[in-house]
């Protein structure tokens, strides 16, 4: 009986020991989202912590806590203990951005807050309409050395809008920005022909890719995105020192035990190895990479140094 439970069960579960060996959760936890629900970030959240809950492990709780900037989510994370219980879901704009977009945080990343584990990182790519006279990035750059294009992004200082910013830069041409509310609606303005571009990250690029809704013209990442291959990097098309992902994380206070961080760590790198994270992971287009807490560190320096200068030069203020 106990072979035939075994040959029964998802796959997902077969990773339960893996799980469980790592004792975090070791309580009921809230995993504090700074978006609205239906959202990458939120997806994301709730595929981890049902793989955790199928562990056995105690329940984790999705808790969303929008606000810009993710100052509601972050606050709620310092203000609780410690001890593991609460983490919260991080990407570029909440670890990297905040300190050089606001004159006035209530807290401060650098000091505050500790990556311990990293979850996807999300290629972004240039769309073009089909029908576009735009039909390589070479053509873009050359009409935009003649005249300002215009690209879509979803929002004013979005790791969207920085990749751009940063390609006009090595590339030199010319680019107007025009920033929406949120993915659906640059999408529906690239279609129709009201923008010449948009920047747009895999998980909704895909969609439009698969149908020959869109073209991608090129990709940001240092290498070219699994789930859409034939799609050049920057560096094949010339351009040096240009890369840039969005991408998301778990953090906890910078006050938390290095012990804990290991755990935390190691409970989110096994419930992204699961078979049903692994599938979902699949369908957004998103790439994981297995990164230890000194690596999650790393990776924040990094970029750091690339995109705090870069917004501090563009001019770029918000206010919390």
């Amino acid at each position: 009986m106990l072979r035939r439970t075994l040959l029964a069960a998802p796959l997902g579960l077969l990773a339960a020991p893996a799980l469980a060996q790592t004792a975090w959760p070791e309580r009921p936890t809230r995993w504090l989202v700074a978006y609205g629900a239906g959202g990458a970030s939120d997806l994301f959240a709730r595929m981890i912590s049902r793989a955790l809950g199928a562990a056995g492990s105690p329940t984790v709780v999705v808790e969303n806590r929008p606000s810009g900037g993710g100052i509601i989510a972050t606050e709620a994370l310092l203000t609780a203990p410690p001890d593991g219980a609460t983490v919260l879901h991080v990407d570029n704009g909440m670890m990297i951005y905040n300190a050089a977009l606001y004159s006035r945080l209530p807290f401060d990343p650098d000091r505050d807050l500790v990556m311990a584990a990293f979850i996807a990182r999300f290629p972004f790519f240039i769309l073009v309409r089909p029908e576009s006279p735009l039909q390589s990035f070479e053509a873009l750059r050359e009409a935009g050395r003649r005249a300002a294009l215009t690209y879509a992004t979803p929002a004013v200082a979005s790791p969207h809008h920085m990749a751009m910013e940063l390609l006009r830069r090595r590339a030199d041409f010319q680019v107007e920005h025009i920033p929406y509310r949120g993915m659906p609606a640059v999408l529906q303005d690239l279609m129709s022909g009201r923008v010449d571009c948009a920047i747009a990250d895999v998980t909704n690029a895909m969609p439009l890719l698969s149908t020959g809704r869109a073209k991608a013209l090129i990709t940001f990442g240092a290498r070219r995105a699994r789930a859409v291959p034939d799609v050049r990097t920057c560096a094949e098309a010339g351009v040096a020192d240009c890369v840039a992902d969005g991408w998301q994380g778990v953090a906890l206070p910078r006050s938390a035990p290095p012990a804990l961080l290991e755990k935390v760590n190691a409970a989110v790198r096994a419930a992204m190895a699961t078979a049903d994270v692994q599938r979902q992971l699949g369908t957004t287009g998103a790439e994981h990479e297995p990164m230890s807490v000194a690596e999650c560190g790393n990776l924040v320096q990094r970029e750091n140094a690339l995109w705090r200068p870069l917004i501090r030069d563009l001019g770029i203020r918000l206010e919390a």
